[in-house]
């Protein structure tokens, strides 16, 4: 069980030049750029490239899955891009808590957008946004749940790629999806791990075992009671994350003949408690 702590996670981030070149393309034909993250990992769960990329278009940042991250770093992360001139709110696209805002915080955002095509006589013209994140984010709940379903899609448009499809959101709004896909961030290999954590990184290609030991190491040091509480340990302190991996398996009674432990069971069900936010409500980085 120590080779655990040897391994590496191994993430891939697929399509990123065709992406970036749909992102750029759309770029031409909207008025600004909604981007989802995952609140527990905010940092880790942006793509690198969109300051580059979007420029001065208005930004609307969505901390989906508000509800299974700690509320006072969602709060942190919120005062962080305001700081930074972006518009932010802490949502959750499955329930559909906090998505009322979305609609104000465009017309917010957008007000000089909404000023000049008054000016131009065209008041009432649609807004159009461009959604990004990648998988996993809830960019797919978002848009559904704001479109009210594929009912709500829009004619194509002029000079973008069949792959992207538009939605009408009412309010004179319509969104554009874009394709999700990992971005690297290859000078911060933390980033490859919080990201299979909270699963946008496909099961299929990390191993569990290894992946449930690094994060029990990290929720050891950071939140030591999540385990302890939800597991019924006495301590972790100075544990490894295989030992502590092991104790979680003996208290679930994941055995198997001869009395080993299971870690295999006891690795995926720990990755779907805490995906799940059974270990509690955690953010995994600060702003």
């Amino acid at each position: 069980m120590a080779d655990f702590q040897k391994q590496t996670v191994q993430w891939f981030p697929g399509h990123m030049a065709k992406t970036r070149r749909i992102i750029k393309e759309s770029l031409t034909i909207v008025d600004g750029v909604v981007e989802l993250v995952d609140a527990r990992i905010p940092y880790s769960s942006s793509n690198p490239e969109l300051n580059d990329i979007i420029k001065n278009k208005p930004r609307i940042v969505l901390l989906n899955k508000c509800d299974i991250a700690d509320s006072n770093a969602t709060k942190l992360w919120i005062d962080d891009y305001k700081s930074k001139g972006m518009f932010a709110l802490p949502v959750d696209c499955r329930t559909g808590k906090g998505l009322n805002r979305f609609i104000p915080t465009v017309k917010q955002a957008l007000a000089k957008t909404i000023e000049k095509n008054e000016a131009k006589g065209m008041a009432g013209k649609a807004l159009r946004l461009m959604v990004v994140g990648i998988p996993n984010t809830g960019k797919s709940s978002f848009i559904n749940r704001m479109a009210g379903g594929s009912k709500a899609k829009v004619a194509d448009k002029a000079g973008v790629t069949r792959q992207q499809q538009w939605f009408a959101v009412g309010n004179g709004i319509e969104l554009l999806d874009t394709p999700g896909v990992l971005w690297p961030k290859f000078d911060d290999p933390q980033v490859g791990d919080n990201l299979a954590f909270t699963g946008a990184v496909k099961d299929e290609i990390t191993d569990l075992e290894t992946l449930s030991c690094r994060l029990l190491e990290v929720l050891a040091k950071t939140r030591p009671t999540a385990i302890t509480e939800r597991y019924k340990l006495d301590s972790v302190d100075g544990l490894q994350g295989w030992e502590i991996l092991e104790l979680i398996g003996k208290k679930r009674g994941f055995l198997i003949k001869g009395g080993e432990i299971n870690y295999e069971r006891t690795a995926v069900m720990l990755c779907d408690e805490f995906r799940g936010g059974k270990l509690g409500k955690i953010t995994l980085e600060l702003p």
